[in-house]
């Protein structure tokens, strides 16, 4: 299956990373520009999943492994993140 994959057209990964780069802008200023904290959550989050992506056509693309073990541990960050945004704006509304 891996074999399959790596005879992609370049073009295509490039779009695919052109397109990620895009999603990422448009994130970041959502990030910036976000009217709630939980947009700004949000945004966060689809960022680490568009770097997951960045990564896996890095693998795509040079066939170097180890790629995978960066988006693995960057999936785990952007949990645990999450997660504790979450508890963070979840107790700051009892103490309100």
């Amino acid at each position: 299956m891996y074999s399959e994959l790596v005879n992609l057209p370049p073009f295509v990964l490039t779009a695919a990373q052109a397109i990620l780069s895009l999603s990422m802008c448009l994130c970041l200023f959502r990030i910036w520009k976000g009217p709630s904290i939980m947009d700004r959550v949000v945004a966060l989050d689809l960022i680490a999943a568009l770097i997951m992506g960045q990564f896996i056509l890095l693998v795509l693309e040079s066939g170097f492994m180890a790629y995978l073990d960066a988006a693995a541990a960057i999936a785990i960050i952007s949990f645990l993140a999450t997660v504790a945004f979450a508890r963070y704006l979840e107790n700051e509304k009892i103490a309100k």
